[in-house]
């Protein structure tokens, strides 16, 4: 079982990130857009669990993906299943009908565009994701993904890559949640937040 070690962070100046992961020997990638589509449960309130069923499309490819609930207090560390789907959009329409049929609602969308890259540190590859949100705002995400046995150790890197980058002010919240509480809504899609 894999678990994604993530830490997300406010960065009003994501080129200066950009500037100091170039710094540290770093390329950092192309922007490109993404577009994840999260669903409601039928008989489950995700809010209320934690947890999260998305569809996301970049450039034509697909995935679907399971996000359990986060394990701590301070990080975003939870499992995570992503899978990928055939590609287009025909197949992006098919999936999301299946879902639907099922009884999953669409929830909200959430679109960025996102810069990565790879940082070799403390002898691991975090990934670095340089984000603007629509509606929401710049983050910078590191990530690892890990087995259980490694999740201290994880957790530690990533917070030692943040504060050499000079990240701050860890935000727990998925971009969903941010993106719906500042409609005045929960993941539910009520307007119980």
């Amino acid at each position: 079982m894999q678990y994604e070690v993530e830490q997300k962070f406010p960065a009003a100046d994501l080129d200066g990130v950009a500037g100091r992961l170039a710094a540290m020997g770093v390329a950092v990638g192309e922007p490109r857009r993404e577009l994840d589509l999260y669903f409601a449960h039928p008989s489950r309130d995700f809010a209320r669990s934690d947890e999260a069923l998305r569809l996301r499309r970049i450039a034509g490819r697909n995935w679907i993906t399971y996000k359990g609930p986060k394990i701590d207090p301070t990080t975003k560390t939870r499992r995570e299943i992503e899978l990928p789907l055939p590609e287009g959009e025909a197949a992006f329409a098919s999936w999301r009908g299946l879902l639907e049929a099922l009884g999953f609602r669409p929830v909200a969308e959430v679109s960025k565009s996102r810069r990565k890259a790879k940082v070799p540190w403390q002898g691991r590859q975090v990934e670095a994701s340089l984000d603007e949100v629509d509606r929401v705002g710049r983050f910078v995400e590191l990530e690892l993904v890990t087995d259980p046995s490694d999740l201290e150790p994880a957790k530690a890197c990533i917070a030692s890559l943040a504060a050499r980058l000079g990240l701050s002010g860890s935000e727990r919240r998925s971009y969903l949640e941010l993106l719906l509480q500042g409609r005045g809504r929960s993941v539910t899609g009520r307007g119980d937040a």
